[in-house]
């Protein structure tokens, strides 16, 4: 008993030490909600603003339809205990920047860059930063991607984010399963006409999930942009990071990115999932990792982008 309360008492302490030394603040941009994690510091120290993957994941990395991860979260932990301050935020429509007039339809992928570059531009002006680091995961690779290249950041950080079109990537994944020629042509018609600008007035209600007509304006504007030629246009400091075991985006979609940047440096963390945890290959248990928020990040990656800043 006196043992395991020694070991309560050091946790305790642990926790203590952390909240004392790290200051966590609420900020806000407009309608978006977001949290800086910022360790005392008496010198400028950098930030890093971490921008969420597709869907309606949270600033946190938490997702209502694939689990409680919390991977953004225990990223700005990690940071933070290495005196490199973060920002984390929801995205438009997600959590907290959710207003009661949003829309699908009004949605679009240029959106999500401007608000990143809204919110360095806040930052810039915060002389407890000196300098700003964009942190990309998943979908949010390309749109920090974009947002490096139109303002001005120190570094910038793929972390595992597609290498090709998500045109290209859906269409992949369809041979994969080995569908039918005459769906994958169907699919290929509609992005071609996306590609063109054009709406798809009805389209086929075996296809809606993907081409609803609300969801159209954001793949219009998405599909404008080609992963490895704006990875090209970077002339900062490049981190790709990509995990062994990553099953919704493979490791050949980093070397894609690789590839069309050589400059880039490349950190591959053994057994590291697309939420950032440990894990097999094996299906079940690697998805269940999305739901396990106390399960800490995989090895290597909190040293790996803190090498890389500092």
């Amino acid at each position: 008993m006196k043992k395991i309360l020694g070991i309560l008492s050091l946790l305790l302490l642990v926790n203590l030490a952390f909240s004392q030394n790290i200051k966590e603040e609420p900020i806000k941009n407009e309608i978006l909600d977001g949290i800086l994690l910022v360790p005392i510091s008496k010198n400028p120290i950098p930030l890093v603003i971490i921008i969420a993957g597709s869907g309606p994941t949270d600033k946190d990395g938490n997702n209502p339809l694939s689990g409680k991860s919390n991977s953004y979260k225990l990223l700005a932990e990690g940071l933070a205990q290495n005196n490199i301050a973060s920002l984390r935020y929801d995205k438009r429509g997600v959590g907290k920047s959710v207003v009661s007039n949003f829309k699908e339809d009004s949605l679009t992928f240029d959106q999500y860059i401007n608000d990143v570059s809204s919110w360095v531009n806040i930052i810039s002006k915060d002389k407890r930063f000196n300098k700003i680091i964009i942190l990309g995961h998943s979908e949010g690779s390309l749109i920090g991607m974009i947002a490096s290249k139109n303002t001005k950041v120190s570094k910038y950080i793929s972390l595992a984010g597609a290498g090709r079109m998500i045109d290209d990537i859906i269409i992949q994944q369809l041979k994969d399963q080995k569908q039918p020629d005459n769906i994958i042509k169907d699919i290929t018609d509609m992005f071609n006409e996306l590609k063109k600008g054009n709406k798809i007035e009805k389209p086929n209600p075996m296809y809606y999930s993907l081409f609803r007509p609300s969801v159209q304006p954001y793949m219009i504007s998405w599909l404008k942009y080609n992963p490895q030629e704006e990875i090209k246009k970077l002339t900062i400091p490049i981190l790709i990071v990509q995990g062994t075991t990553d099953l919704q985006v493979p490791e050949s979609e980093a070397q894609f990115l690789l590839k069309a940047n050589p400059k880039a440096q490349y950190l591959l963390i053994e057994k590291m999932n697309h939420v950032l945890k440990t894990s097999s290959t094996d299906r079940k248990e690697n998805f269940d990792t999305y739901s396990k928020p106390d399960l800490p990040l995989s090895d290597g990656l909190i040293n790996g982008i803190v090498k890389f800043i500092k």
